[in-house]
């Protein structure tokens, strides 16, 4: 799919986390609308392969490695990216590295803080850099990506991720509230979709995936572009003009958000 030239076309977003899975989806999506996309995550060669395939589809790309870990490079990522390209006005924190899949007792210290450096400390980072710059298009918007694991009935082994993510999601509804006068949309999403990790262990797991997949009412995990990174187009546009501070199950219907 080549640009659009939509209602996003001109804009420019950054995506971090955006070297595979569900940030590369977000980031194919929105070039596919016209959006120039800066891509930030760890691994350098995997930023590039994103930036290549947003350039597949007509839109500029930039990567930048970073570890999101590190919150003090995290407002220069923001500068660099407004001097790249002159403006920013979407900023989709997708980036998360931290305890995953382990009961409460046997979680790590160290991993189950950098689940929380990793999540809403930088995001937040992000956000109060990217403030002044979202505000002064008069339409900003920013996505953070949460997670149906924090509302599920029983949240074991999911207890550190979906703490994180709670705080992230707070986080969300806050700025959402404090920041409309200012133009400035904030919403979240909790995706299903098939990132790589996920497509590792259906391929290794085959009973427990069809466990899982049995329990998604509409049958099947979702494509980080087609699935996801769509619904954040859909998100962005005009006509979703007047949705803030929401957060958005796109998970084919397997958890309720109450």
């Amino acid at each position: 799919m080549v640009a659009s030239g939509g209602p996003l076309q001109g804009r420019v977003a950054l995506v971090t986390g955006a070297g595979q899975g569900v940030g590369q989806g977000i980031a194919l999506a929105l070039a596919s609308e016209g959006v120039s996309v800066a891509v930030v995550g760890r691994t350098l060669e995997k930023l590039e392969e994103t930036c290549r395939l947003v350039r597949e589809r007509g839109a500029e790309a930039h990567a930048i490695a970073c570890d999101v870990a590190e919150l003090e490079r995290l407002p220069g990522v923001v500068e660099e990216v407004v001097e790249r390209f002159g403006r920013l006005d979407v900023l989709v924190n997708n980036a998360y590295a931290g305890a995953v899949g382990t009961k409460l007792l046997e979680t790590d210290d160290k991993l189950f803080q950098k689940g929380f450096r990793t999540g809403p400390f930088a995001a937040f980072a992000l956000m109060r850099a990217a403030h002044p710059h979202l505000k002064a298009t008069g339409d900003g918007s920013i996505v953070n990506l949460v997670t149906s694991a924090m509302v599920r009935w029983d949240p074991t082994t999911y207890g550190p991720y979906a703490a994180a993510k709670t705080a992230l999601r707070s986080l969300t509804r806050t700025a959402a509230v404090e920041w409309a006068a200012d133009g400035i949309r904030v919403n979240a999403i909790a995706p299903h979709a098939l990132s790589p990790g996920l497509k590792w262990w259906t391929e290794n797991h085959p009973e427990e995936a069809a466990e899982f997949i049995a329990s998604i009412p509409m049958r099947r995990i979702g494509d980080p572009e087609q699935d996801i990174g769509r619904a954040v187009v859909a998100l962005l546009g005009p006509d979703l003009r007047y949705l803030t501070g929401a957060t958005l199950p796109l998970d084919g219907g397997q958890a309720f958000f109450g």
